[in-house]
Protein backbone atom coordinates (compact mmCIF):
# COMPACT_ATOMS: atom_id res chain seq x y z
CA UNK A 1 0.00 0.00 0.00
CA UNK A 2 1.18 3.52 -0.78
CA UNK A 3 1.20 6.42 1.71
CA UNK A 4 1.24 9.74 0.12
CA UNK A 5 2.11 13.03 2.43
CA UNK A 6 1.65 16.41 1.10
CA UNK A 7 4.07 19.45 2.13
CA UNK A 8 4.66 22.89 0.63
CA UNK A 9 1.37 24.43 1.20
CA UNK A 10 1.10 28.19 3.00
CA UNK A 11 -0.22 31.47 2.84
CA UNK A 12 0.84 33.68 -0.23
CA UNK A 13 -0.30 36.24 -2.01
CA UNK A 14 -1.75 36.82 -5.59
CA UNK A 15 1.10 36.60 -7.98
CA UNK A 16 3.53 34.54 -6.05
CA UNK A 17 4.38 31.20 -6.37
CA UNK A 18 4.65 27.95 -4.63
CA UNK A 19 5.56 24.14 -4.60
CA UNK A 20 3.96 21.30 -3.31
CA UNK A 21 5.45 18.02 -3.08
CA UNK A 22 3.88 14.77 -2.25
CA UNK A 23 6.47 12.18 -0.74
CA UNK A 24 5.27 8.24 -0.94
CA UNK A 25 6.32 5.54 1.68
CA UNK A 26 5.57 2.01 2.30
CA UNK A 27 5.79 1.15 -1.42
CA UNK A 28 7.27 2.96 -4.40
CA UNK A 29 4.88 4.94 -6.64
CA UNK A 30 6.87 3.51 -9.71
CA UNK A 31 4.52 2.71 -12.54
CA UNK A 32 1.72 4.64 -10.48
CA UNK A 33 -0.39 7.19 -12.58
CA UNK A 34 -0.10 10.36 -10.38
CA UNK A 35 -2.66 13.51 -9.76
CA UNK A 36 -3.40 16.79 -8.26
CA UNK A 37 -6.60 18.00 -7.02
CA UNK A 38 -7.95 20.31 -5.10
CA UNK A 39 -11.22 21.70 -2.81
CA UNK A 40 -12.17 24.69 -1.95
CA UNK A 41 -14.71 25.45 0.96
CA UNK A 42 -18.26 24.60 0.22
CA UNK A 43 -17.17 22.91 -3.26
CA UNK A 44 -16.40 19.61 -4.61
CA UNK A 45 -12.90 18.23 -4.95
CA UNK A 46 -11.64 19.23 -8.49
CA UNK A 47 -9.00 17.67 -11.08
CA UNK A 48 -5.78 20.20 -11.50
CA UNK A 49 -3.55 18.49 -12.99
CA UNK A 50 -1.75 14.57 -13.71
CA UNK A 51 1.03 12.90 -14.95
CA UNK A 52 0.63 9.42 -16.96
CA UNK A 53 3.36 6.45 -16.05
CA UNK A 54 3.34 5.12 -19.48
CA UNK A 55 4.90 8.11 -21.89
CA UNK A 56 4.57 10.66 -19.03
CA UNK A 57 1.76 13.02 -20.35
CA UNK A 58 0.24 15.12 -18.78
CA UNK A 59 -3.45 16.59 -18.25
CA UNK A 60 -4.34 20.23 -16.59
CA UNK A 61 -7.70 21.81 -15.94
CA UNK A 62 -7.99 24.48 -17.77
CA UNK A 63 -7.69 27.16 -14.91
CA UNK A 64 -4.33 26.40 -13.75
CA UNK A 65 -3.28 25.39 -17.49
CA UNK A 66 0.35 27.77 -18.01
CA UNK A 67 0.50 28.30 -14.46
CA UNK A 68 0.98 25.01 -13.19
CA UNK A 69 3.46 22.01 -13.75
CA UNK A 70 3.47 18.37 -12.67
CA UNK A 71 6.30 16.55 -12.21
CA UNK A 72 8.02 13.22 -10.32
CA UNK A 73 11.13 12.46 -9.01
CA UNK A 74 11.15 8.74 -8.91
CA UNK A 75 14.57 8.52 -7.46
CA UNK A 76 13.35 10.44 -4.29
CA UNK A 77 9.35 8.77 -4.71
CA UNK A 78 8.11 11.96 -4.86
CA UNK A 79 5.49 13.83 -7.27
CA UNK A 80 5.88 18.07 -7.46
CA UNK A 81 2.96 20.55 -8.24
CA UNK A 82 4.67 23.89 -9.34
CA UNK A 83 2.32 26.74 -8.83
CA UNK A 84 2.91 30.29 -10.72
CA UNK A 85 0.85 33.29 -10.95
CA UNK A 86 -1.40 32.65 -7.91
CA UNK A 87 -4.67 33.92 -8.03
CA UNK A 88 -7.03 34.07 -4.89
CA UNK A 89 -9.46 31.23 -7.02
CA UNK A 90 -6.81 29.28 -6.21
CA UNK A 91 -7.08 28.81 -2.13
CA UNK A 92 -8.23 25.34 -1.61
CA UNK A 93 -6.87 22.01 0.32
CA UNK A 94 -4.69 20.14 -2.58
CA UNK A 95 -4.50 16.74 -2.61
CA UNK A 96 -1.86 14.25 -4.23
CA UNK A 97 -3.11 10.88 -5.57
CA UNK A 98 -1.98 7.69 -7.07
CA UNK A 99 -3.34 4.73 -9.23
CA UNK A 100 -2.56 2.41 -11.52
CA UNK A 101 -3.68 2.23 -15.29
CA UNK A 102 -5.68 5.60 -14.82
CA UNK A 103 -8.14 5.80 -18.18
CA UNK A 104 -9.81 9.06 -16.90
CA UNK A 105 -7.02 11.20 -15.28
CA UNK A 106 -9.43 13.76 -14.53
CA UNK A 107 -12.00 11.23 -12.50
CA UNK A 108 -11.40 11.10 -8.80
CA UNK A 109 -12.45 7.76 -8.31
CA UNK A 110 -9.36 6.48 -11.06
CA UNK A 111 -7.00 7.33 -8.09
CA UNK A 112 -7.18 4.68 -4.91
CA UNK A 113 -4.00 6.27 -2.67
CA UNK A 114 -4.77 9.78 -1.14
CA UNK A 115 -2.92 12.07 0.50
CA UNK A 116 -4.11 14.06 3.86
CA UNK A 117 -4.20 17.30 1.69
CA UNK A 118 -2.47 20.87 2.32
CA UNK A 119 -3.79 24.55 2.53
CA UNK A 120 -3.09 26.91 0.02
CA UNK A 121 -4.37 30.26 0.60
CA UNK A 122 -3.76 33.22 -1.38
CA UNK A 123 -4.08 36.90 -0.63
CA UNK A 124 -5.97 39.41 -3.11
Amino acid sequence: QVQLVESGGGLVQAGDSLRLSCAASRHSFITYDLGWFRQAPGKEREFVASLAWTGGSTTYADSVKGRFTISRDDAKNTMYLLMNSLKPEDTAVYYCAAGRGVVHPTTRDEYYYWGQGTQVTVSS
